[in-house]
């Protein structure tokens, strides 16, 4: 929330910090520039291309990290080996299972995505001694179950055509941070779509032929526009959002 920004030229504040969105945005604009300083001397930057994973099932988890660009998607593996997209996770999402040694899920990129990770032991400490942290991600674990129960409404009672249109609707959305789902514009969004449409009908339990078509018909609907096979352009938002069903 703006008002609980800091000023980005705090002299308090660690260089490293002082432009990061998840400072601003995330679990992070809870510390104080002194708490900033002890978790900046301890994290690191790192990059991932596109499929790689962050984060995996078979490894024990000892840090956790912010999403500082990017997109990642969470993957469950099967039995016989296929995986399924449970998730979808945007800067400056926090990423890591909390209070656990591994995780159950993996953290997969699927575009070029920059993630600051820092010690699980160290901000488990942070958060016991800080409960404004605290609240925070327990406001995204929140608002990640909401996120579900929407997932759960889409995939067992919206048609194609709306699961689709509130996939879309979902992804602007997150891909325009500035605005919280209560106050998203009406007018035109763009965004690029980095998910193949295998892994977009996995995640909606649909055919790649059905979701291909489904774009089809949003575009000659005049709901979205496609450039360059990734680049969307939402002409109106809130008609995306009613096609979506809700």
């Amino acid at each position: 929330m703006t008002s609980d920004r800091l000023d980005i030229h705090n002299s308090d504040v660690p260089v490293v910090c002082r432009s990061c969105e998840a400072r601003h945005r995330g679990v992070c604009g809870a510390l104080s520039p002194e708490q900033l300083v002890q978790l900046s001397r301890h994290t690191r930057r790192r990059t991932f291309d596109e499929t790689t994973e962050v984060f995996s099932t078979d490894e024990r988890a000892v840090t956790y990290a912010n999403i500082l660009r990017g997109v990642v998607k969470l993957e469950k593996l099967m039995a016989d080996g296929r995986r399924q997209i449970v998730g979808l996770k945007f800067a400056p999402d926090f990423l890591g299972r909390l209070f656990r040694d591994q995780s159950d899920c993996a953290s997969v990129a699927t575009t070029g995505t920059e993630i600051c990770s820092f010690p699980k032991l160290l901000l488990e400490r942070i958060i016991e001694e800080v409960p404004a942290m605290r609240e925070r991600l327990h406001n995204q674990a929140l608002n990640e179950l909401d996120e579900a129960r929407e997932w759960m409404l889409a995939l067992g009672r919206k048609t194609a055509s709306e699961k689709v249109a509130a996939f879309l609707y979902f992804i602007a959305c997150h891909m325009n941070p500035e605005d919280n789902a209560a106050k998203v514009p009406e007018d035109e969004v763009t965004f690029d779509l980095n998910l193949t449409r295998a892994e977009i009908a996995d995640f909606l339990g649909l055919t790649i032929e059905t979701v291909s078509r489904q774009f089809t018909n949003l575009r000659k609907a005049r709901l979205i526009e496609i450039h360059h096979r990734t680049h969307i352009v939402v002409p109106s938002i809130k008609a995306l959002r009613e096609a979506g069903g809700s």
